[in-house]
């Protein structure tokens, strides 16, 4: 029962910053912000939500001050919208998981070029070594 609570309330919070990022914020920091997901502690106190940004290195940091600085205004409106007796605390955490998949991406691709020329390699290769002059018979050697 708590946890699906805790999951209804953290995809709602999901929503209403994710709302209001969209109507933009008056800070020039603020890149292209997108909300991934929203995790609520199990007694609903804390949320913690997971973004990312499209852009540099240097966007995604800027844009981390600007939501830092805008905790505050975000957690208004999400106390706002929400009818719950206590508005949980919001933290923002850079979400890795694009750059994770980039990198997964990156390796599987290597790993398609090395099979590709271990493949040209193979075609017309022959076995290392002298034929096996001996020819096993093993129906004379059932004693």
């Amino acid at each position: 029962m708590a946890g699906e609570r805790q999951a209804r309330l953290a995809d709602r919070i999901r929503v209403i910053l994710a709302e209001r990022l969209e109507k933009g914020l008056r800070d020039p920091r603020l890149g292209f912000v997108t909300i991934t997901e929203v995790r609520v502690s199990g007694d609903l106190q804390h949320a913690t939500a997971f973004y990312t940004v499209l852009g540099t290195e240097e966007e995604r940091i800027a844009s981390g001050a600007a939501l830092a600085s805008a905790t505050g205004l975000l957690r208004k409106e999400v106390g706002r919208q929400l009818n719950v007796r206590l508005v949980p605390t919001l933290e923002f955490i850079a979400d890795a998981l694009p750059e994770s998949a980039g990198h997964i991406a990156d390796l599987l691709r290597q790993a398609r070029e090395q099979d590709e020329a271990v493949a040209k390699l193979a075609v017309g290769a022959t076995h290392a070594g002298d034929a096996d002059p001996y020819v096993h018979d093993d129906e004379d050697d059932e004693d």
